[in-house]
């Protein structure tokens, strides 16, 4: 189910909430079986809607508690 979801997500914009409360946007580009996720023009959405550009990241997916994936 997971796979399917993140399968559909893939090239579309995901928000990621992260253990620790951090939440990242970004492009996902592509992810294994370990839920790994390359993600590409990302950014860490901070409190007051401030934002730090990341680029080009790889998460791991232990760190990952929330993917939300792009409304259809």
């Amino acid at each position: 189910m997971a796979v399917k979801v993140l399968d559909e997500s893939v090239g579309k914009i995901v928000l990621i909430k992260l253990r620790g409360g951090k939440v990242i946007r970004g492009v996902l580009q592509g992810f294994d079986q370990h839920m790994n996720l390359l993600l590409e023009n990302s950014e860490e959405i901070r409190e007051e809607e401030e934002i730090r550009k990341l680029g080009m990241i790889i998460v791991r997916g232990d760190n990952v508690v929330i993917i939300s994936p792009p409304p259809k």
